[in-house]
């Protein structure tokens, strides 16, 4: 991908925000207006000589349009409010169950190998894995509001009908939409979606409570023709409200079509393999995509990895483009050549229902790791700058990720999938390298009860492991480890946060891995960790103070000697300050002062953000070697800025 790839789909994600919310706004002004339309030619007979307009400026008309207006506010608003659990709460609204860290379940494993390996290789949290265990049909979605609560929900048909690479090309295009910045518009759509539905829902309520209502042989003319007004008003209702809807749809197909052609793209750069997300989408033309099981499925349609719900004017309202469509984008001449291997291996009635999308042939499954098909020529170089890594997968962080998984013995492993294994591992990362006798004074620090107290029995099969495996398996285990730390409800969490702080504080110092380890697991399980940071900076001369912090600490782990930090960190700053300006290499930077630093610095606009990672990486990088206390420091940086950074070459 470009150089600003990543920062600049951030900046359009923002950006489409905003245009969702003026599309929005607009499709209420003219339900609005139907509304009060209708509500003038129902009470013409009473405003006799009153013009539409007058109407509409009169005490009925003003008092319609706040009716209407309040209703969709309120119908987005109690959606909105229902889906503020994030991606947990969506997995639920559709009926989906967690599949757990340590299932035995061959299919659930493959999926969850999968995509830690993408974690890992991507820089991002390892998301909680749902599956829709009622649905047949081969579909798969991410929910969420930040990547670092992400879950991503599969359909039992996905797991046991796509072959390993398939499956890989469905987590690399899910992937995509955690690192563009897609989920949290999605949410945001079902929301919209809601209120706009809101009148027509009220219109079908008014039409049955019409057709429903007791016959009463003592009715009257004028109570016959109270109810046909009555009939007629929840039809109107009905209709503009269905009328929204189709407006409402139209927005949510334009605005998901451009992305699931990206997502397809990124996919096949993160897996090097066409033929696996090829093969995923022609099987889904063969056999299906829809959730059958749920009623949420045409909310949940543009979330989707295929389309989710059966529509009429498809063509106008799909939220994706038609299957053939995105294998050709995909690699040209992938369409034809699937169709011709399944004409080898299947029935001709088979061929024929393909005739729209895709059933890619049985792939041999990778004993590990990602795909080994054909290269994509979007990954053919590697990044010549860190930020142009963020958001991607490059064949040295794929290689990486397969490597770290590998080496991670089995008891280890499986501890980091419980709570009380994940718990005892954020003790162990900070005590493995003191000698035993130190160990067992430092643990003695801890005050806790249940599973927050050291357990050495756990211990003993975590501290042996990271002797072995060195410092480079620190933060792939933690990352491992954070879907079960996120189980934790917020007062566990604060005894979790409590006992690492004992730890860290035993020896009156701060060590850059305890740094970076207490900040990663401070932003991501604090209470506000779904919250996405608005932007107030959009130039880098109101945070000069915050950038010389950065770059002070960023210089001195890059080198030892001090005339080369004061060269080294005047070329740091020289992109960011005008030719007056002259800020000074800090000897000292307190804790307190680098969390206000990054806290301020993620304010600024994302395009302004790879300028501050690649100064960063030129400090680390200024003896030509990234050890891992430097990966460490600069992955804290990025973590806290919201940029994925994939693991550097050593």
């Amino acid at each position: 991908m470009a150089h600003q790839g990543f920062f600049q789909r951030q900046a359009n994600a923002r950006r489409n925000t905003g245009v969702l919310v003026i599309l929005f706004l607009a499709a209420v002004a003219i339900i609005t207006l139907s509304v009060c339309l209708v509500g003038y030619l129902v009470t013409r007979s009473e405003t006799a000589g009153l013009g539409f307009a007058d109407w509409l400026l009169s005490r009925h008309g003003l008092l319609t349009a706040l009716a209407v207006v309040g209703l969709i506010g309120a119908g987005s608003l109690i959606r909105l409010a229902d889906l503020a659990g994030g991606g947990e709460r969506v997995a639920k609204m559709v009926g989906a169950r967690a599949i757990d860290p340590a299932t035995r379940d061959a299919d659930e494993r493959r999926l969850r190998n999968i995509v830690e390996e993408m974690a890992i290789a991507s820089g991002v949290s390892v998301p909680q894995l749902y599956v829709m265990d009622q649905e047949t049909g081969i579909n798969a979605f991410v929910a969420g509001y930040t990547p670092g609560e992400a879950v991503m929900v599969v359909t039992h048909g996905a797991l046991t009908q796509l072959t390993r690479d398939e499956l890989q090309g469905v987590v690399g295009h899910e992937f995509s939409h955690v690192l563009n910045g897609d989920m949290r518009l999605n949410v945001r759509l079902i929301s919209i979606l809601a209120g706009i539905l809101m009148i027509g829902q009220i219109g079908n309520f008014l039409l049955r409570m019409s057709f429903y209502r007791p016959a009463l042989s003592t009715r009257t003319s004028r109570s016959r023709r109270g109810e046909a007004i009555f009939a007629l008003l929840g039809l109107a209702l009905l209709v503009i409200g269905y009328v929204g809807v189709f407006f409402g749809r139209l927005i949510q197909s334009a605005v998901s079509r451009q992305r699931e052609m990206l997502a397809d793209a990124s996919s096949v750069q993160f897996t090097r393999n066409p033929e696996g997300i090829a093969g995923a989408l022609f099987k889904i033309g063969l056999k299906g995509g829809y959730l059958d099981t749920t009623s949420h499925a045409s909310d949940m349609n543009h979330m989707c990895f295929g389309e989710s719900t059966r529509m009429k004017f498809t063509a106008l309202l799909a939220s994706h483009p038609p299957v053939w469509e995105r294998i050709e984008a995909i690699q040209p001449g992938m369409f034809a050549r699937l169709r011709s291997r399944l004409r080898d291996t299947e029935p001709d009635r088979a061929l024929r229902s393909a005739g729209s999308a895709s059933a890619g042939s049985p792939l041999p499954d990778a004993a590990s790791g990602f795909g080994t098909g054909n290269t994509s020529p979007l990954n053919s170089q590697e990044p010549q700058k860190i930020s142009e890594s963020a958001g991607t997968v490059n064949r040295h962080s794929e290689n990486y990720a397969i490597a770290i998984l590998n080496s991670l013995p089995s008891t280890f492993r499986n501890l980091l999938y419980t709570r009380a294994g994940a718990i005892q591992l954020c003790y162990a990362l900070l005590v493995y390298e003191l000698q035993p006798q130190t160990r067992q004074q430092r643990l003695a620090l801890i005050e806790a009860g249940s599973i927050f107290a050291p357990n050495p029995e756990l211990l003993d099969r975590l501290l042996p492991a990271l002797d072995s495996l060195g410092q480079g398996v620190r933060f792939p285990a933690l990352e491992l480890a954070m879907p079960a730390l996120r189980k934790l409800d917020p007062d566990e969490r604060a005894q979790l946060m409590s006992g690492m702080e004992a730890l860290i504080r035993a020896d009156n110092r701060l060590g850059l891995f305890e740094l970076a380890m207490h900040s990663f697991l401070r932003r991501h399980l604090a209470d506000d960790a779904a919250r996405v940071v608005p932007v107030r900076y959009r130039s880098y001369r109101p945070v000069t103070t915050q950038l010389q912090v950065v770059f002070s600490l960023m210089t001195r782990a890059g080198v030892n000697a001090e005339h080369d930090s004061q060269a080294l960190f005047k070329e740091a700053m020289a992109g960011f300050i005008s030719n007056g300006d002259k800020p000074e290499l800090l000897t000292e930077v307190s804790v307190t002062q680098l969390r206000q630093a990054l806290l301020t610095l993620n304010s600024l606009s994302p395009l302004l953000k790879p300028g501050i990672i690649d100064a960063c990486g030129h400090c680390i990088l200024a003896d030509g070697k990234v050890n891992t206390r430097e990966y460490e420091l600069i992955r804290l940086v990025a973590d806290q800025l919201d940029c994925p950074l994939p693991p550097l070459r050593a």
